[in-house]
């Protein structure tokens, strides 16, 4: 299978439209000939188009240079990764290395044939002095058949996609065709396709009032598909951006829990505490494998004795292939997608109670003010303990971080409807949550490097260097406590706070 991550953009235009010279736009020296190219696509998807509502498109494809299976995911505009595999002759289900990367988009459900899309294209290169291929630009005539509704669509698009150029040769392109009058078209032809069927299935909520902690859910519980694929093969962005996902969907739960069943959020926020569990091990381990080998790097070589980089490195290695092994145990359960389809039920369904904006906005202001009360609760605590033993409340400003994070995502919520002082204070939260995070992160190092030291001691080696680096980070430490007292102050400025007071409960 291969895997290939594209930039492309498309666009009409009114009937007589002509593609124009794109020769001196980015680089562009001249244009090949045209190339035509006769392209036939069956897009498969659930009866309710899960796919597709999640920003997945699947089609098998005959005709061109790459024929067979694609799977794509991600928005028009932005970057694509698309997954190929080759088709045989008698081949009609998708093979089961594609099924895999989708089945969170298909919440494990069977995929049909539910379009179908002939494309008769002019394709050209956009070539630079030296003869490489910058781009490639496509004139399409298409003709799609839903293949449900029975609807019938045709239109003509030009698609522009980078091959060795960069963002400024798009720029330059899309100033020339916008020119010559056309026009953006912000959705893939499968979406053009089944229109229809796609926005009778997205219909908005019915509590205006909700609207907001509705739309948030929903966004991160598509940032857990759309991160599915990239998880599910140890890419460290997408297991990233998919654990920090659960969280906030965890937190979300929890500050607004008051708009659900209470016993059904919960046990989804039991549910998603187990997959943040499977995504952890192979974060932290990640994380942890790449600081350690950053310390080691920092440190001069006559304080590295015995052979500290490779043994940290091999640790982490096989540690990550076990923990990366439970993750795909994990992504490919009935499990996984049980959760996902009870998470489509809380945010499609009806909520158990008719809310307005102010109940969402007292509840946020009730975690901001959580989180000013653990991290004062933390310093405190801190204080005490550094006069007493010269170290910190660790477990104190970990429990800080975790409500400080809660009061970040709690304010993200209100952040369209508010703008700027919310993103203000996003930022500000977001500045503390950073400098918690890299103390906790000292504490955890600091526990790695002591197991470390004890395992290279039993085996005869010198333990010195995990020594110095131990030393090292609880002097980071000690040494992030005032940082910390400055971020929360700029956090609490009037100016900064000053709409969350507007908030407040009358009584």
């Amino acid at each position: 299978m291969a895997t290939v991550v594209e930039r492309e953009l498309k666009y009409s235009g009114d009937e007589g439209f002509r593609l124009p010279d794109l020769t001196g736009c980015g680089g562009i020296a001249t244009t090949s000939d045209a190339t035509v190219l006769d392209l036939d696509a069956v897009y498969l998807d659930t009866a309710d188009l899960r796919l597709a509502r999640s920003g997945f498109a699947l089609r098998r494809r005959t005709g061109g240079h790459d024929a067979g299976w694609h799977l794509k995911v991600g928005a028009v505009g932005g970057a694509r990764t698309e997954y190929q595999f080759p088709a045989g002759a008698a081949d009609g289900d998708p093979p089961p290395e594609l099924v895999a990367l989708f089945r969170a988009a298909s919440r494990g459900r069977p995929v049909a044939p539910a379009a179908r899309i002939a494309t008769s294209r002019r394709e050209r290169r956009l070539l630079d002095e030296a003869g490489r291929t910058l781009a490639e630009v496509a004139e399409d005539s298409v003709e799609a058949h839903d293949l449900v509704s029975g609807e019938r669509q045709a239109w003509h698009e030009v698609e522009v996609e980078l091959v060795d150029g960069d963002d400024a040769l798009l720029d330059a392109v899309d100033a020339r065709l916008r020119e010559a009058g056309a026009r953006a078209v912000p959705v893939t032809k499968s979406h053009r396709a089944l229109g229809r069927r796609l926005a009778a299935a997205g219909l908005a909520p019915a509590d205006p009032g909700a609207a907001p902690v509705l739309d948030y859910t929903t966004a991160q519980r598509d940032a857990l598909i759309g991160n599915h694929p990239g998880a599910r093969s140890g890419d460290e962005d997408a297991v990233h951006d998919m654990r920090v996902a659960a969280r906030r969907l965890r937190s979300t739960l929890r500050t607004f829990r008051g708009l659900w069943d209470r016993r059904e959020s919960e046990r989804l926020r039991a549910e998603l505490r187990w997959l943040g569990g499977q995504l952890g091990p192979v974060r932290d381990g990640q994380v942890m494998a790449a600081r350690l080998a950053d310390a080691v790097r920092a440190e001069p070589d006559e304080l590295v004795l015995g052979p500290v980089a490779a043994r940290l490195a091999g640790r982490f290695a096989a540690e990550l292939a076990a923990a990366l092994d439970n993750l795909r145990v994990a992504l490919d359960s009935g499990r996984y997608t049980d959760l996902l389809r009870r998470l489509d039920a809380l945010v499609e369904g009806p909520t158990a109670r008719t809310v307005d904006a102010r109940w969402v906005a007292r509840r946020v202001r009730r975690a901001v003010a959580r989180a000013d009360e653990r991290l004062d609760r933390a310093l405190s605590a801190g204080r005490a303990e550094r006069e007493a033993t010269g170290g910190t409340d660790d477990l104190a400003l970990h429990e800080a971080r975790k409500a400080d994070k809660a009061a970040r995502y709690a304010v993200e919520v209100r952040e369209p409807a508010v703008g700027k002082p919310a993103t203000r204070l996003v930022a500000r939260l977001k500045e503390l949550q950073d400098l918690l995070g890299a103390h906790q992160d000292s504490v955890v190092t600091r526990e790695v490097l002591l197991r470390q030291a004890e395992r290279a001691y039993a085996e005869g080696e010198n333990a010195f260097t995990y020594g110095v680096l131990h030393a090292r980070q609880a002097v980071a430490a000690d040494q992030s406590v005032p940082g910390l007292v400055r971020a929360r102050d700029r956090a609490r400025r009037r100016k900064v706070r000053r709409w969350l007071r507007r908030c407040a409960p009358q009584t």
